[in-house]
């Protein structure tokens, strides 16, 4: 039986989108989780997300990284699914969703969809960056020339530092632009490469740019490969609240798989 599936992205972080309010696709396949993610010989993506029925919210997103395995918050997935729900007819224009975080506040604008995302700690210094947790682990490394910097090689490096196990770590490589601008690419875990752009990456870099005092700004812009994103937050003595993840969102097509 041919199985429905949309594909989205958030400034080029791209996403298998499926509508499992009744429950058919059994996400404990990771070698077909796996397989669908591939862009040589699967639909292609940077993770696969199902958009689940709750009894007290309007969808409950489940996000699963190209390598099969249930991953920890998307937020630039958790935008994608925002919009998914909206054109499914579930949502207007403003919801409050469950991931696996928590509860989430989105709102739809013009194109962009906001997220707000959970209460987060005071990053930590560690040997090569600063550690945050901002509903995914990242490592933030602030390095000059951006554009030539072999993020490959060294996000794999980072990726497995013997702190940051079992599990691992996202990791932001960062160069300032201005007072509250900055470039950032990011290797992502369970990807496994460089992505186009990172939600979750760009909220943390934002917050240790700040707590760091490399900009004074509470809104600050991270621009990525795959376009800009907006951050939003307010300091407190022991970390950040009323944190705000912006930007744009968009539906790419529909298909089906036997």
């Amino acid at each position: 039986m041919a199985k429905h599936f949309y594909k989205y992205h958030g400034t080029g972080n791209d996403f298998i989108m499926i509508d499992n309010r009744r429950d058919l696709f059994k996400s404990d396949d990771v070698s077909k989780i796996k397989h669908l993610c591939e862009h040589h010989t699967g639909i292609g993506a940077d993770g696969l997300i199902l958009l689940n029925d709750h009894p007290d919210y309007p969808f409950e997103m489940k996000y699963y990284n190209a390598d099969g395995k249930e991953g920890t918050l998307c937020g630039n997935g958790s935008r994608c699914a925002v919009l998914f729900a909206k054109h499914l007819g579930i949502i207007t224009n403003s919801a409050v969703f469950l991931a696996s975080d928590g509860e989430h506040r989105a709102s739809l604008s013009e194109g962009d969809v906001q997220i707000e995302m959970c209460q987060t700690a005071l990053a930590v210094e560690l040997e090569g960056g600063f550690f945050i947790n901002t509903g995914s682990p990242h490592l933030v490394v602030m390095v000059s020339d951006l554009e030539q910097f072999d993020v490959a090689l060294e996000g794999q490096l980072l990726r497995y530092q013997k702190a940051m196990m079992p599990d691992g770590t996202n990791v932001n490589f960062v160069e300032s632009l201005g007072p509250d601008s900055f470039s950032v690419r990011t290797y992502e875990r369970g990807v496994e490469r460089e992505t186009l752009s990172c939600g979750t990456g760009a909220v943390a870099t934002a917050l240790t740019m700040y707590q760091t005092k490399r900009t004074k700004s509470n809104k600050v812009i991270i621009k990525m490969k795959g376009g800009e994103l907006e951050i939003g937050f307010n300091p407190t003595s022991t970390g950040f609240e009323d944190i705000t993840l912006k930007g744009p969102a968009r539906y790419v097509f529909k298909g089906e798989w036997s």
